[in-house]
């Protein structure tokens, strides 16, 4: 039997001192689908203003994806202009046993109109969900960026999500620069987007979340010859019923939305480093960023081109994505699996940016680098030159209010603590970059063995 079936539908690792053990289990066995719906996730369209789409899960007795949606109202009769909806469903089976994810698509919605909808499981509906499409016009909003999740996600990770939903008034988006899950042997699988889906709550059923899958989005599996091949886990597809809009090489996980005046697009490193899609991703990259008519553009995808913990910068990445993000003039470049914290503007070095914002010039792209879960890598020996502002051993999150002419970039320390910031402004002729002095204190970083907090660093060494 092929590893990947292994890993999908059985629940013991590797042979531990001649004995099979069990993956590890979240406390309690709270993850089997039940009669009612879980794991509810709401996705933007590629046209936000216009669709939305919700993804979520219930037991096999439910055989239909089903949806209410109606406009909201300010009285309680929610359910008297609701329309139903079928979607499509796929079964899943692994270690909660068989379950259905049903996917649902809202379609010909009116822009900035708010609406509400419930789901169907086998014992009745889900709770009324509240959301507003986008306004079909540029305008104002918030976002919320989150790198990895990956480890401990409901117990440690889940602070932080939880905290940047409750410091941040509004969001309209939430970015995750990929490894949302680990997905190896150290939990199992379905436990893991369990607690992804339980440490965001509600939330994630009425902001629409965009998603860019990392390397542990894919699973290994041994081909006959006992070579192994990544392959996208089965929970992926099924969790986000994301626009198909995407590279031809990677339609699964590629894609763009555009809100409100930014063009989001989403890559797939995995795909174009080990499953041959650099190519077709570069030059969908390129078309999708010439067409873009959004006052901004962002790119969101896991394997940073500047990396804060690695020895070597992702290379095959850099040489074909860096001068598209140059040539087209991309804003920010939003990014993680490196488990630390990089703001990087110049890869000359932060004493070059520092005198490129004091004569005026032009800066851009902006890449950042950030981690939200518990796993943490060391900074490697170029983050006290290169990067603007680095921190380590350091849970984070990011909130971008996005203006006509300006980019407000905010990043925050678990406990809210204003740690980075700056200001991208709009001229004529590009960016300029402007740093705002009140998060400008002390750089967050291990000292030996002590981390930033005074109690022992877990920050390990990347090699």
């Amino acid at each position: 039997m092929l590893r990947l079936a292994a890993l999908l539908l059985a629940a013991a690792t590797p042979a531990v001192a001649g004995q099979a053990v069990p993956i590890p289990r979240s406390p309690g066995l709270p993850y089997a689908a039940k009669s009612l719906p879980d794991r509810i996730v709401l996705t933007a369209g590629a046209d936000p203003s216009r669709e939305m789409a919700v993804a979520f899960r219930t037991d096999s007795a439910q055989q239909t994806a089903e949806a209410e949606i109606a406009p909201a109202i300010d009285g309680p009769s929610l359910g008297a202009r609701a329309v139903r909806i079928v979607g499509g469903s796929s079964e899943i089976a692994n270690e909660n046993g068989k379950a259905l994810y049903h996917q649902v698509r809202f379609t010909d919605l009116e822009p900035g109109r708010a609406y509400v909808y419930r789901v169907k499981g086998s014992a009745g509906w889900s709770e009324w969900l509240q959301f507003r499409p986008a306004s079909a016009e540029a305008q104002p909003f918030r976002f919320l960026y989150f790198g990895d999740t990956q480890n401990n996600i409901l117990s440690i990770a889940s602070r932080v999500i939880r905290q940047a939903f409750h410091a941040t008034a509004a969001p309209a988006l939430v970015v995750h620069a990929g490894d949302l899950v680990a997905q190896r042997d150290n939990l199992a699988h379905d436990d893991e987007w369990g607690e992804w889906t339980q440490a965001g709550g509600y939330n994630y059923s009425i902001v629409p979340q965009l998603p860019a899958t990392g390397n542990h989005e894919y699973l290994d599996n041994e081909l006959p010859d006992g070579t192994e091949q990544y392959v996208l886990g089965p929970h992926w597809p099924r969790q986000f019923a994301l626009p198909a809009n995407g590279a031809d090489a990677a339609k699964a996980t590629t894609y763009f939305v555009d809100y409100q005046g930014v063009r989001f697009i989403i890559l797939d490193g995995t795909a174009a480093l080990n499953l041959g899609a650099l190519e077709s991703q570069t030059r969908w990259l390129d078309s999708t960023l010439a067409a873009s008519k959004a006052r901004w553009n962002v790119v969101l995808f896991h394997q940073p081109i500047f990396t804060c913990a690695r020895p070597n910068d992702t290379a095959k990445l850099k040489a074909a994505w860096k001068p598209v993000f140059e040539t087209r003039k991309v804003d920010l470049v939003l990014q993680g699996h490196d488990h630390c914290y990089s703001r990087l503007t110049a890869e000359a070095g932060k004493t070059a940016s520092a005198k490129a914002r004091a004569d005026g010039k032009v800066q851009g792209p902006v890449y950042l680098v950030s981690v939200t879960g518990s796993k943490m890598y060391g900074l490697n020996d170029r983050a006290s030159t290169q990067p603007d502002r680095v921190a380590e051993d350091t849970e984070l999150y990011q909130v971008v209010d996005v203006a006509e002419d300006r980019l407000q970039f905010r990043t925050f320390t678990a406990s809210g603590r204003l740690y980075d910031g700056f200001d991208l402004i709009r001229h004529a002729d590009g960016n300029r970059l402007v740093e705002i002095a009140e998060a400008s204190g002390p750089v967050r970083r291990c000292t030996g063995q002590t981390g930033p907090d005074g109690v022992p660093c877990t920050a390990d060494p990347k090699d």
